[in-house]
This record gives structure tokens, C-alpha cells and sequence, in this order.
């Protein structure tokens, strides 16, 4: 058996097993347990009580983080004509159309994180299933990335917007910020994504729809969250 170092061992025991923390607890904890060297990311794991392999059971969707992901993101637009003068204007790092799908199907150019499209380009950027699937960036108009308000979504995807979507557990992963974020806006941050979700509720989910929520930084150990915090909430609003 590997044995635990020192430091690894000091930070997971500032965490107790099987205890639920309330959200600023929760925070201020991966805070503290962040001690790389690095801005480490704080990321989201909500287990919903969903089956996604049903198709009706899929929660899909995307929302702008009220303070950001912290993340520089470079997005990759493939548009024509004015739309692609809208793109560059907007802030988009590549844009282009015919050239730039071959440049990516060519699957060495991977220098991007975000992928917009207008409809009228799909044709072509449907071929690149191959090389965008795989990496979750072959735009989708359920979350914005196909649309011709090109200009707004270049703006979102720079602005801390993120995209989630249910894995085969039924466990939505998503980033919602730095460890040298503020405990607040950590807090807020993670409350919108939730908050996101439960509008997502499939009308076919039965039972309990907010399993579990656990945050965690990069390096970190994971923090669960009561999910009894954002329940009372949503009702409230």
C-alpha cells in the first residue's frame, strides 16, 4: 500500500468523513486545503438523480458565472463574411470558415478551448465530430454555441460561461472558479450552477433530484456540501 505523504496526509485531515458542510464551510475548507504552488481550480460535482442513459433524462445546458471561471479562454469561431468581422471585433482568437475547418480536421490544431459556430456553417463543422466530439467542443445550439449572435456568445464564453452536462453516473462536473477567488464569490458561483440545474429538472426524474454536491480544488480533497442548503433556497426564490 502507497504510503500518504506528509503534507497530502495534514490537508485530507482537516476534512471529516461523512460530515456535510454548509456551503461557506465548504468553501472556506477547499480554500484552505489548496496548497499547491499554483492557482489551483475549484471545480463542482453535483450527482443528480437522473438516468442518463434515457434520452429525456439528459440535463444539458449552459449559464455565465456571475464572477467567472478564472480561466483564460481561448475560443475558436468558424463563421463567414460579416459574422467573422463580428467574431474578430468581439474578441474571438481564430475565426474563419473554409480554411479553418480544414485546419482542424487536419486533428494537430487544438490550441482552443471554446468552439462557436453560425448555423450556416454546420454543414462543415458537422464533419468535425471526430475531432471535436471527443473533447466536448462540437457546438450545440442548446448551449449557444450555434447561433448567429456570434458577437454575444464570443462575449460569454470569454465573460466565465460554462457548459455542463450529465456523465454516464449522472454526476454534472464543472468549474466555477480560482482558489484565489473570495469565499463569496466561490459560494455564489456554485449557487447559480445549482441553481442552473435544478432548472434543468427533467419532468421524468423521480425521487431525490440533488444527490450529492461535492467541491474540490485541483489538488485537493473533495468537500461535500448539504444539498438541504440549496433545496431551501430554490424554494425561497
Amino acid at each position: 500500500m502507497a504510503k500518504i505523504p506528509k503534507r497530502r496526509r495534514a490537508v485530507l485531515e482537516k476534512v471529516e468523513t461523512g460530515r456535510r458542510y454548509a456551503l461557506d464551510e465548504a468553501v472556506a475548507l477547499v480554500k484552505t486545503c489548496a496548497t499547491a504552488k499554483f492557482d489551483e481550480t475549484v471545480e463542482i460535482a453535483v450527482r443528480l438523480g437522473v438516468n442518463p442513459k434515457h434520452a429525456d433524462q439528459m440535463v444539458r445546458g449552459a449559464i455565465v458565472l456571475p464572477h467567472g471561471t478564472g480561466q483564460t479562454v481561448r475560443v475558436l469561431v468558424f463563421a463567414k463574411g460579416e459574422k467573422e468581422r463580428e467574431a474578430r471585433e468581439a474578441g474571438a482568437d481564430f475565426v474563419g470558415a473554409d480554411e479553418l475547418v480544414a485546419k482542424v480536421a487536419d486533428g494537430t490544431f487544438l490550441d482552443y478551448e471554446r468552439v462557436i459556430a453560425t448555423p450556416d456553417m454546420m454543414g462543415q463543422v458537422g464533419k468535425l465530430g471526430r475531432v471535436l466530439g471527443p473533447r466536448g467542443l462540437m457546438p450545440n445550439p442548446k448551449v449557444g454555441t450555434v447561433t448567429f449572435d456570434i458577437a454575444n456568445a464570443v462575449r460569454e464564453a470569454k465573460g466565465g460561461k460554462v457548459e455542463y452536462r450529465t456523465e454516464k453516473a449522472g454526476v454534472v462536473h464543472a468549474r466555477i472558479g480560482k482558489a484565489s477567488f473570495g469565499t463569496a464569490a466561490i459560494g455564489e458561483n456554485a449557487k447559480a450552477l445549482v441553481a442552473a440545474l435544478v432548472r434543468a429538472k427533467p419532468a421524468t426524474a423521480k425521487g431525490t433530484y440533488l444527490k450529492s454536491i461535492t467541491l474540490s480544488s485541483t489538488m485537493g480533497p473533495g468537500v461535500k456540501v448539504d444539498p438541504a442548503f440549496f433545496i431551501e433556497r430554490t424554494e425561497e426564490n
